[in-house]
């Protein structure tokens, strides 16, 4: 009898705990909490991890080296934009509180998901008080380690 382990192929449903990090270290782990499910070819991880998960065996576990904007990209400079400090209120809590630094999440336009930006700065001139975002994903221009442990394929 042959004991003969699933292997991830395109459409796979799958059950597994992985670790995304970049220089600044872990930008999502799931090892220490609920693994991940996930439909590969959905779009709920970028289409450059999805390659390499495809072959690998269920109860496999293994790390990849990625280089720098192979994953997310470059970097891009349009990513940052300004914001007037009122829109900003308006989104959220009036009497909110933002500092550099800060992740602030917003609803996407369809209303289905959502989509996060980093305050990178402030200003207040005669236009009125805005916030800079960056809305280039953390490992955008990065390189990117993968750590992937494979639970279930079905």
């Amino acid at each position: 009898m042959t004991n003969t382990r699933a292997t991830i192929q395109p459409g796979s449903f799958l059950t597994l705990h992985y670790r995304l990090s970049g220089p600044a270290g872990d930008v999502v782990n799931t090892f220490a909490s609920a693994p991940a499910t996930l439909t590969l070819g959905t779009g709920e991880l970028a289409p450059a991890l999805e390659a390499r998960l495809i072959g690998l065996a269920e109860g496999s576990r293994t790390t990849l080296e990625l280089p720098a904007g192979e994953v997310f990209g470059q970097r891009s400079p349009d990513m940052l934009q300004w914001m007037a400090r009122k829109e900003l209120t308006e989104l959220g809590a009036a009497d909110e509180s933002y500092a550099v630094g800060d992740v602030v999440k917003f609803a996407t336009p369809d209303g289905q998901g959502e989509f996060a930006g980093v305050i990178v700065d402030f200003r207040s001139d005669d236009k009125g008080e805005a916030v800079r975002f960056d809305f280039n994903h953390p490992l955008a221009g990065q390189p990117v380690t993968f750590e992937v442990q494979v639970i279930g394929v079905l």
